[in-house]
């Protein structure tokens, strides 16, 4: 079964009911959400009631929350030491964003490794693990690690950079990988020739270490390393082999979430991607339809 889903809000009000809400109004039968502002420390208490209902309205639907992704906030880097108080600060709001997350019963949760800001990639690497053999172990909730762009300092813009820190890490059963189209294509790995990427990842990771799938046209040409999604079929990737990926048969039980820009920057295109990508058609109007969907 195709499992299909974008990135919804989680508002203080509804919290996991609007997002389950949002997500069925798509036509997902998964779904992806901070659990706060991923640029702040600001937070809330869960609901547990909220929390109830939306698992209750989940499962009424047919749907499995196991597949439901929970993104770590931005402002969490484990890769550079430069300032150990802010280093332990990253340590310390992510076992905070894991606890969230049992509260919500999420099972996984998508991590930008970080930037070593100008330390290194090995040392930023060292770091990303150290941190990480800090939390591990202490909860149920498995950490993706997401393939980068390699933007500025980031780190985890090529699998032997993710495969250093998953060995390095203790707790293997709650450690993977978030696949993100656009990074990767950005990063120099070609998304149209996938098979081949598949491979090369399952020679050096393992592909049972998948747990999620972002899916992401993307701005720009391949190995620009610059981080600028695009809608499905209207960037540098194409259509056809975003399709090709969403529907791989290695892939069929691992969650895909758009995370395409609002058009114009105010107009949601999930529904209208998710019913797309269902016909398997691309819609050249698209954009014209999402413009008239208010």
């Amino acid at each position: 079964m195709l499992l299909l889903g974008s990135h919804v809000g989680f508002k203080k009000n509804t919290q996991l009911l609007g997002s389950v809400e949002e997500a069925l109004n798509n036509g997902a039968n998964t779904f992806m959400f901070y659990t706060g502002a991923p640029q702040n420390t600001s937070r809330y208490p869960i609901s547990d009631e909220l929390t109830s209902q939306a698992v209750l309205t989940w499962k009424e639907n047919g749907f499995d929350y196991s597949k439901v992704i929970v993104h770590a906030p931005y402002i969490i880097n484990l890769a550079s030491d430069k300032d150990l108080d802010k280093f332990m600060f990253s340590v310390h709001f992510l076992q905070e964003e894991l606890k969230r997350c049992e509260l919500l019963g999420i099972q996984y949760l998508v991590l930008h490794p970080g930037n070593h800001v100008g330390i290194g990639v090995e040392a930023g690497i060292s770091n990303i693990a150290r941190g990480l053999n800090m939390i591990l172990g202490t909860c149920q909730v498995t950490l993706l690690l997401e393939t980068m762009a390699g933007k500025g300092t980031e780190v985890g813009s090529s699998l032997e950079e993710i495969k250093k820190i998953i060995d390095l890490v203790d707790d293997k059963k709650h450690i993977g990988v978030c696949l993100d189209t656009c990074h990767l294509n950005d990063a120099g790995y070609d998304m149209k020739d996938f098979d081949s990427f598949l491979n090369r990842f399952d020679s050096l990771i393992g592909l049972d270490k998948i747990g999620c799938v972002h899916v992401n046209d993307s701005k720009n040409i391949l190995g620009a390393h610059k981080d600028r999604h695009e809608n499905i079929g209207f960037g540098t990737i194409g259509f056809d082999s975003l399709l090709a990926i969403i529907y791989h048969e290695k892939l069929e039980k691992v969650p895909k979430i758009l995370e395409t820009p609002y058009v114009d920057r105010q107009f949601c295109p999930y529904k209208f991607e998710i019913e797309m990508i269902k016909n398997k058609k691309f819609d050249f109007s698209l954009i014209e339809k999402i413009k008239k969907q208010v």
